[in-house]
């Protein structure tokens, strides 16, 4: 799994069962409760979903971590839950498409906390529409956002992980880079890019101690694909008839916690042979065709 770069892994054996323990708890008892202690984690688009869920996961297993989204209200909201509970966390308002604010918070970052050991680059938006009703505006959008928002990080968090001796950098890349479905051109095209990004950084840092990772979720349930406004009832009640019917390994929408877990683990040592590879994480999801929608409910697209 480990030996050759540029290929796509599957987590398997001793690797799921860690995981999956961190899946249960991420900051599990033990000596993974601070298995992150003294390492500096930077984490982009954490004021929601997955990224959210990583900030707070790292802080919970003892790491200091500076995160960034452009909804502020939500990311001051993120770092007093992380410092309520006793971990440390600050957040910085950056837009990971306006390279002077990507330079500053990762260069931010890094002076608060005096180094920079571990990256996690998962800003990012979607975007469902057939290719020819795209506009040039909505195509560039979706660009800048997850495929040149991941250079950019990349390009200033290198050199703060090299003056470290090494680190992890882990980039959302999706499920769908691979196979995708009808309708997503531009956020296919993108998240492919990001693999690109990751198997050429790989190569590029290896050397100098640094590994290179995608992590591609499935489908999880995070306002990416959950439409605004339906009420959490009637959420549930999607989710529940919307598992079986398209992820066929473990019948049921991924949670943002699960994805995080896995982040940790990819970036503890357990993987430290791991590096210019594209981690799958979709509980079997069968992409490559549309979605099978459940009666009475609209695409959440």
């Amino acid at each position: 799994m480990g030996k050759a770069v540029g290929r796509r892994a599957v987590l398997g054996g001793a690797a799921a069962a860690g995981v999956a323990m961190l899946a249960a708890n991420p900051a599990a008892a033990g000596e993974d409760r601070r298995r992150f202690a003294g390492k500096v984690v930077i984490v982009t688009g954490a004021t929601s979903g997955i990224g959210r869920a990583s900030a707070i996961a790292f802080a919970a297993a003892g790491a200091k971590v500076g995160f960034c989204g452009r909804r502020e209200e939500l990311g001051r909201e993120v770092e007093r839950e992380i410092r309520h509970a006793g971990g440390e966390a600050t957040y910085f308002r950056a837009d990971v498409r306006v390279p002077e604010q990507v330079q500053a918070f990762v260069d931010g970052v890094a002076r608060r906390y005096g180094r920079l050991d571990i990256a996690f680059n998962n800003a990012g938006i979607h975007l469902g529409k057939p290719l020819h009703e795209i506009s040039l505006d909505e195509w560039e959008d979706v660009q800048r956002t997850n495929a040149r928002g991941v250079f950019l990080s990349i390009k200033h968090e290198v050199p703060h992980l090299l003056k470290a001796g090494g680190g992890v950098i882990v980039c959302t890349a999706s499920a769908q880079a691979d196979q995708t479905r009808p309708g997503h051109a531009a956020y296919t095209s993108s998240k492919r890019a990001v693999q690109g990004l990751v198997r050429a950084a790989a190569l590029d840092y290896g050397a100098k101690g640094i590994r290179v990772l995608s992590i591609d979720p499935g489908t999880i349930d995070t306002r990416l694909v959950r439409p605004p406004g339906i009420p959490d009832d009637l959420w549930a009640q999607f989710k529940k008839a919307w598992g079986p019917l398209n992820v066929h390994g473990l019948p049921r929408m991924g949670e943002a916690t699960e994805i995080a877990s896995a982040v940790l683990a990819l970036a503890s040592p357990d993987f430290g042979y791991l590096t210019g590879t594209s981690v799958l994480v979709d509980g079997g999801l069968n992409t490559g065709r549309p979605m099978v929608m459940p009666p009475g409910f609209t695409p959440p697209s």
